[in-house]
Parts: C-alpha cells; structure tokens; sequence
C-alpha cells in the first residue's frame, strides 16, 4: 500500500520552508525571474510568492500544497542531475538554457519546458536528465559536436 503520510499537512509544513528556500537558491543559479519562477511553481499569485519567500527566508512556517511541492521536487532532481552530468555549474545552466535538438526539447532549451507552467514539462527535463544519469542514451546536443572518443591509451591504471 501506498504511504500516503508524505501528504499530511504535518509533513507538508515541515518541508515546504527549507524547500523553497532551496528552490530560492536554485532559480538563483539558474537566472529565473520571477514571472519564470511563478511558472515553475505553478502560477501563484504575485503576493502569495512573494509572501512565501519572506517566510521561508525568515524560517517561518507555511504549508505548500502537494502540487507546488512536486515542482520543487522536480526542480532539485533537475539540480541534482545537472550536478552529476556537468563538472560545473555553469556547464549544467547553459545546457538548460542552450538549444536542444533532442526530440523532447525540439531544438528548444530544455529551461523552456521547465518554465513552461506545466508540472509535466518539469519532470520531462527531470526524466530526461536521470536517463541520462543512469547511463541511457542522451541525444548529442551542440556542445557534444567536437567529442573525440576516449582511446585506450587515454586510459591510466594506477
């Protein structure tokens, strides 16, 4: 059976502040604006986002519904994924924010879908980014034109 303790309001609260304060930081990294942010979040009003922030900069307590929370999931795997595919942060921003020719992306940067308002378009650049962390296939992008494969005696034993 399902675990459905991770959507008690009990739970919620207790995530929702150190959340958003980390959701803050990485639209940060990331360059967002705010009208971006807000579409990341789902769409909240001006006021009710704003007043989030203040209390979660403040450690205050708030409870964000299930759908906000997902989002903010979604933007920490997309983080976590960059992280690990990228040996810099720079180099995982501008893979969001470059054109992409992946069949998803359709030669869009993969920041559009995040920005797009959508919760599905978040976890499609999430799905995509732990494909590729898992050792899928990830389509060659611009930055990938100049890859010369690795030759054994590139390869050191210590």
């Amino acid at each position: 059976m399902l675990d459905q303790s991770r959507f008690a309001p009990a739970n919620r609260r207790r995530l929702s502040a150190p959340a958003f304060r980390t959701f803050l930081a990485i639209a940060d990294l990331w360059g967002l604006g705010e009208e971006e942010r807000r579409l990341v979040l789902g769409y909240p009003s001006r006021s009710t986002y704003h007043n989030w922030a203040k209390l979660a900069r403040e450690h205050g307590e708030f409870t964000l519904d299930v759908d906000t929370l997902t989002r903010i999931s979604a933007v920490l795997g997309i983080h976590q994924a960059l992280g690990v595919l990228f040996g810099a942060e720079r180099d995982g921003v501008a893979w969001l924010r470059g054109p992409h020719d992946a069949m998803v992306f359709g030669g869009k940067p993969p920041l559009a879908l995040v920005t797009s308002g959508s919760q599905d378009g978040l976890l499609t650049v999430r799905r995509f980014l732990d494909a590729a962390r898992g050792g899928l296939y990830m389509e060659p992008n611009a930055a990938d034109a100049a890859f010369e494969p690795y030759r054994e005696t590139d390869i050191v034993f210590t």
